[in-house]
């Protein structure tokens, strides 16, 4: 369970610019997954933090230059991934210059068909084995919440497909001593796809572990 604090975070950014969530649309597979989801998000970043927010997720293509004006991006999919030319290089560029992308895997499957083509991607950009399991002791999981136990578990991994039942670690891709690629194979997508207001119904906000990743990718 996460240890809660309310704490004023500030933005480094000289002018304030309010924080974006972005959504990597790519040709292959289906990028468009958890629809509710970005706004639930949002939500928690008002409520736990004074983090100046963009109410509406913003989709660009991962071909386009738009990419690079936002330091966070977020990809799913259940299906094939296979990046064109152009969204190869974008997606190593931006890596590259210091964004920050999240990845979760739909099928939360790590045997499955959105699992080995990513990875596939992710070698064939970064190097074989750039892509490794990260510590629970990792500092993503002390950034605002505390989650002791490494990253918090899903429902969806309950269902009982896949290698693991309960996948127990993330898998990151490090930039000069820095999360640049965190990848997902436990569906916190669908964890978090539902109407913000429902939250008032559990008994743990189970979105407090995006407040975590979105402020250490922000570096905040």
């Amino acid at each position: 369970m996460a240890e809660e604090r309310m704490i004023p975070v500030k933005n480094k950014a000289p002018d304030r610019s309010k924080f974006t969530f972005m959504r990597l649309r790519y040709r292959s597979g289906d990028w468009d997954t958890d629809q509710r989801m970005p706004s639930n998000v949002l939500n928690s970043l008002i409520e736990y933090t004074t983090i100046p927010v963009a109410m509406q997720e913003k989709v660009a293509d991962l071909s386009s230059a738009e990419v690079f004006r936002y330091p966070f991006a977020y990809l799913s999919g259940h299906k094939l991934v296979q990046f064109d030319f152009q969204e190869a290089a974008n997606f190593k560029k931006y890596v590259q210059n210091g964004g920050f992308v999240f990845v979760d895997d739909c099928n939360h499957d790590i045997d499955g068909l959105f699992a080995k083509s990513f990875e596939a991607q992710m070698n064939a950009l970064f190097g074989s084995g750039a892509m490794k399991k990260i510590p629970n002791t990792h500092d993503i999981y002390h950034s605002f919440f505390r989650f002791e136990k490494g990253p918090p578990n899903t429902g969806f991994e309950l269902n009982g497909w896949g290698d693991d039942l309960i996948h127990d670690y993330l898998k990151a891709i490090e930039i000069n001593g820095r999360i640049g690629v965190l990848y997902s194979n436990k569906d916190y997508g669908c964890e978090w796809d539902y109407d913000f207001r429902n939250k008032r119904f559990l008994s743990e906000d189970n979105t407090k572990f995006a407040v975590n990743i979105i402020l250490y990718a922000m570096g905040l």
